[in-house]
C-alpha cells in the first residue's frame, strides 16, 4: 500500500500547515491504534487506518465522495458571496488538498442532491456527456401544464433562443396540474428553468432527488453522508437511467 509521511497526510486534510501540524505530532497529538508516533516524518499507509489526531478519529483521507442535501440559498462554489455548500462541511475540509468539488452544480434556488468529490477521475465520469449519467428532478410550475412537454422536451430538437444547438432528449413525467420530474442526462446553464421559460412557463421550485443510482432518500436539508465503493458503483449503474 501506498505510503505518507504524517506531517503531509495532516495538511492535506487541513489540520494545519506542515509545520504546525509538526509540532503537534512531536507533542503527541498523532496516534495509530493507540500508539502515539512522534516523528512528522514517518511514513504511514495513505489510508491512515486507525489513526487519531487529538484523541479524534482522523478525518477520511483522499479520496473523499460526500452526497451532501443542498438547501435553498446555497450556491455550489468556493468563491462566490454568501452562504456555500462546503460551509455545510467541517471548516478545515475547505483546506483539504487535493480540494473538494461538486459535481454537477444546482443553482442558488434549487434544492437537492448534489455530490461532492476530491477525486479527479470520478468527476469527470459524472459530468462526462460520455458516461449519460442521467439526473431526476421534481419540478412545480407557475401555470398548469399544456400537455405537449414530454413530447417537446423528449423531441431532441428542441432549442434555447439564441442556441442552435439542440438539447438532448430528456424526459418529462407530469404528476400534477403544475408538478412533474424531469430527468436529464446533461446539465446546460440552468437548463430546466430556460426549458420551460421557452415555453412561456416559470418554474418555481426543483429538486433534485437522485443522480444515477443514487437517491437522495430521508438524508435531511444540510446533512451529508460519505460514500463507499458500493454507492460509486451503484452511481453508475443501469438502474440509474429512468424508465
Amino acid at each position: 500500500m501506498k505510503k505518507i509521511r504524517i506531517d503531509k497526510l495532516l495538511a492535506n486534510l487541513g489540520y494545519g500547515s506542515r509545520r504546525d501540524v509538526g509540532f503537534a505530532v512531536k507533542g503527541g497529538a498523532f496516534a495509530i491504534n493507540g500508539a502515539i508516533i512522534r516523528d512528522p516524518g514517518a511514513q504511514i499507509p495513505a489510508d491512515a487506518a486507525g489513526a487519531t489526531f487529538d484523541g479524534e478519529a482522523l478525518d477520511p483521507p483522499s479520496p473523499l465522495s460526500l452526497l451532501l442535501h443542498k438547501p435553498r440559498h446555497y450556491t455550489c462554489s468556493h468563491d462566490e458571496a454568501g452562504l456555500i455548500v462546503y460551509d455545510l462541511l467541517p471548516p478545515r475540509w475547505q483546506r483539504r488538498s487535493p480540494v473538494l468539488s461538486c459535481a454537477g452544480r444546482l443553482d442558488k434556488e434549487s434544492t437537492g442532491l448534489v455530490l461532492i468529490t476530491d477525486d479527479g477521475d470520478l468527476l469527470h465520469r459524472i459530468i462526462s456527456p460520455k458516461h449519460h449519467v442521467w439526473k431526476e428532478y421534481r419540478v412545480t410550475l407557475r401555470d398548469p401544464l399544456q400537455g405537449h412537454e414530454a413530447d417537446l422536451f423528449g423531441s431532441g430538437s428542441f432549442c434555447f433562443t439564441n442556441d442552435p444547438s439542440p438539447l438532448k432528449p430528456a424526459r418529462w413525467v407530469a404528476t400534477a396540474e403544475r408538478e412533474g420530474t424531469m430527468a436529464l442526462q446533461e446539465g446546460r446553464y440552468h437548463q430546466i428553468r430556460r426549458m420551460f421559460s421557452g415555453i412561456g412557463n416559470h418554474v418555481e421550485t426543483l429538486h433534485r432527488f437522485r443522480i444515477g443510482g443514487l437517491h437522495i432518500h430521508d438524508l435531511g436539508e444540510g446533512q451529508y453522508r460519505q460514500l463507499n465503493t458500493e454507492d460509486l458503483e451503484t452511481l453508475f449503474s443501469p438502474t440509474g437511467v429512468p424508465d
